[in-house]
């Protein structure tokens, strides 16, 4: 087999580097702020008291065509052991979390409270979750600074915004794994999930089944 030449074989070598660099200066600013506005991005929420101390901020947002009061009982009843995380739970299937998606509200898992567990993936003392650290009924509730906030537009319009934190990352092993990994895997899923819960709260305040 012929050999590379020099000026194809740099070219091939650079392209990873270019994939790196369109990444870092491209994809992931857009990412950390998708669908949200310089405005959202600069609005306090009143989950940043929480925020960990130099943690990395994503803010995503997007815009449901339902009133708040009828997006609020989807997001009260997110989490493992509830009704899910309304994202791709055949991918999260993947990795045992064991999701199953609600397509209805269920009324015996409204009423989120201060305290209360919502689990990512797991069941029991070994599964992987989050206690609610904030919450005001029908507006937001926030765990460790990941905050779900509803902003009412007008009588049939809401802006969702969500504001996740980084955890510290103390080592060089948890930023190589935060940063390339998570982060992104992050972005699919919180983004299925704002998807899921837009499409849910439109399809029930439209009459359809969800």
């Amino acid at each position: 087999m012929q050999a590379l030449t020099s000026p194809r074989r740099y070219l091939l070598a650079a392209v990873p580097l270019l994939l790196l660099v369109a990444y870092i200066l491209v994809i992931r600013p857009w990412h950390l702020r998708w669908g949200a506005t310089d405005a959202e991005l600069a609005t306090p929420l009143p989950g940043d008291s929480l925020l960990p101390e130099d943690s990395v901020v994503s803010t995503r947002a997007l815009t449901i065509d339902a009133p708040v009061a009828d997006v609020w009982p989807w997001l009260n009843q997110i989490g493992q052991e509830r009704a899910g995380f309304y994202s791709y739970d055949w991918l999260e299937n993947l990795f045992l979390a064991r999701m199953h998606n609600a397509d209805r509200i269920v009324p015996e898992l409204q009423g989120l409270k201060v305290g209360d567990r919502v689990s990512y993936m797991g069941d029991g003392p070994e599964g992987t979750y989050a206690n609610v650290d904030m919450i005001e009924p029908g507006r937001y509730f926030s765990m460790g600074g990941w905050t779900f906030f509803l902003q009412p537009i007008d009588e049939q319009t809401t802006r969702f915004i969500v504001r996740y934190p980084s955890p510290e990352l103390k080592t060089l092993g948890d930023r190589l794994y935060y940063y390339p990994i998570f982060e992104p895997a992050h972005f699919v899923m919180e983004s299925g999930m704002m998807m899921g819960i837009k499409n849910r709260a439109e399809s029930a305040a439209g009459g359809g089944a969800p």
